[in-house]
């Protein structure tokens, strides 16, 4: 797909396939998911475009492009819960994983890796299915948990084999040879990592870099160092001929091979081998295999029986590792801020949204609100029924006694709608629609009790003392009733405009009542009361 314009359905096909492959080049794949992203935002699809950004994001991490991936991730993690989207959920939880386990958080990590595996669902494809059973399992060997790790390592093996993803059976293997090395169950490795060369010639494919090392690791464990080392070199050679697995890899292969090296006794081969691994570690800022790199050196000075060199090593090895663990500290309260700032900020955004859907002066809701939500409504509550109110004479509250009274009466009747209608219709709400006029809105209330459960409210509106008023001063309301039924096809305009036509009609007939169903041809259904003088 070239970067011209793309429809959605091509777009998503092209990161449908970037989802579902293991990507041997981090850096092509992230350039690719960077066009997919800008293609999302030319098509204007918030939905592909939260895809492709996770793409980048995931493959960012693979070539140590963090800045600001906790808060990326937490955004497109809000979005998809707010949009129901369980796959980029459950996509986010997995990317978080993994940084977990670079920021040295094994806790945390497994926290993710759990998540990411509850949110799917059926729609999930085998390979998904596959791999974050696979990322849980390396999570809860994280832990030192093997057991648990080799249930889900075993359930996601056979999803692999029923489904024939070989490729994706080998980079689980990988992993859980991998894992049982680094539990220090070497002839359990061993086994593990002999079905996954055997899968590879059975399938007619290469190993790539990264499986080899997690072989040569298994050999040097069990002494094997002749194997290792040519293991070792075939793993750099194909490393070297452009299959790339992640840009800093070539270090991790070579403090294997100098320790096979070592092993052979070739401690010149070792030293130099060393030196390259160092200097690519110093260069890359890998800080925790540069520590490994200061031990290996330790154990090459003793192995030549310099033991005071060997003894600055290791000194040289206590104060990185030291280093390392107050970078991954680091690392993790940077991580949290990154957190804790998108949760605050969404808050404040939350808040202000909130704040921008209310009346200041009675903390109703507001128009805004009532456009954002009444639509809506009507269209899955048949019987839902609106009602407009407007206080009568108000003009001579304004004027006769001042318009800071009258704000005063406005919030007194806006309290006193509100709870009058909690106690009526709990699922109702209250909203002002701007001067004096108020709008109730009475979820599966058809019109006929609707109008006995406002009369109830204006009564208790009637009889209210109102102490801001002088005395012999009172305030009613007039109270327009309609289904959201009643007009076709049936919409928030129609719904009001009947509402209004009723509170004109009850204004009218002398005030202080509640009125329903004056089409022009019919008489209006008036409950009276008291007139008004």
């Amino acid at each position: 797909m070239d970067g011209g314009a793309v429809g959605a359905e091509e777009l998503s096909a092209a990161l449908l396939e970037l989802e579902e492959q293991v990507v041997d080049d981090a850096e092509a794949g992230y350039a690719t998911a960077t066009r997919l992203e800008q293609q999302a935002v030319a098509l204007g699809d918030e939905g592909l475009l939260m895809r492709a950004r996770l793409c980048r994001t995931t493959l960012g991490v693979r070539i140590g492009n963090l800045a600001g991936t906790a808060r990326k991730l937490q955004e497109i993690r809000e979005w998809a819960a707010r949009n129901d989207d369980r796959m980029v959920q459950a996509r986010t939880h997995l990317t978080s994983s993994i940084i977990e386990r670079m920021v040295g958080d094994a806790a945390k990590s497994l926290e993710h890796a759990l998540s990411a595996v509850e949110l799917l669902d059926e729609t999930a494809t085998s390979y998904t299915q596959i791999n974050h059973r696979t990322k849980l399992a390396d999570a809860l060997a994280l832990t030192g948990s093997m057991d648990a790790a080799r249930l889900r390592y075993r359930q996601a093996e056979e999803l692999a084999r029923e489904a024939g993803q070989w490729r994706r059976l080998m980079v689980l293997l990988n992993n859980w040879a991998f894992s049982e090395h680094a539990a220090g169950e070497f002839e359990r490795a061993r086994d593990i990592a002999g079905r996954m060369v055997r899968l590879a010639e059975e399938h007619g494919v290469q190993l790539d870099p990264s499986s080899l090392h997690t072989l040569a690791d298994i050999q040097v464990a069990l002494g094997e160092f002749g194997e290792a080392e040519r293991t070792m070199l075939a793993s750099i050679a194909r490393y070297e001929a452009g299959w790339v697995d992640d840009a800093d890899d070539l270090a991790y292969f070579q403090l294997t091979l100098a320790r096979a090296q070592r092993g052979l006794g070739a401690l010149g081969r070792a030293q130099d081998t060393l030196h390259s691994c160092r200097a690519l570690c110093e260069e890359g800022g890998l800080y925790g295999l540069l520590v490994e790199a200061y031990e290996e050196q330790a154990e090459l000075h003793a192995a030549r029986g310099d033991f005071a060199a060997a003894f600055a090593a290791q000194k040289e090895f206590v104060a990185a590792q030291e280093r390392l663990r107050s970078q991954e500290r680091d690392a993790q309260v940077q991580t949290r801020h990154a957190i804790f700032e998108t949760a605050e900020a969404r808050e404040d955004a939350e808040r202000f949204r909130e704040q921008a859907r209310r009346d200041p002066l009675t903390g109703l809701r507001n128009r805004r609100y009532v456009d954002e939500e009444l639509s809506a409504l009507i269209a899955a509550d048949p019987a839902l029924s609106v009602a407009l109110v407007d206080i009568d004479h108000f003009k001579r509250i304004n004027d006769t006694l001042s318009h800071d009274t009258g704000d005063q009466v406005l919030a007194r009747l806006a309290t006193l709608l509100e709870s009058g209608l909690a106690a009526a219709v709990p699922d109702g709400f209250v909203a002002r629609l701007g001067g004096e006029e108020f709008l109730l809105v009475l979820p599966a209330t058809p019109v006929a009790v609707a109008v006995t459960k406002l009369d109830g409210i204006r009564q208790a509106v009637s009889d209210h003392a109102w102490p801001d008023l002088p005395g012999g001063w009172c305030v009613t309301v007039s109270i327009g009733v309609a289904g959201a039924r009643e007009s076709f096809p049936a919409s928030q305009s129609a719904a009001l405009a009947a509402a209004d036509r009723n509170l004109y009609a009850a204004k009218e007939q002398g005030r202080n009542r509640v009125v329903s169903g004056t089409p022009p041809e019919r008489r209006p259904r008036i409950y009276r009361d008291r007139e008004v003088t």
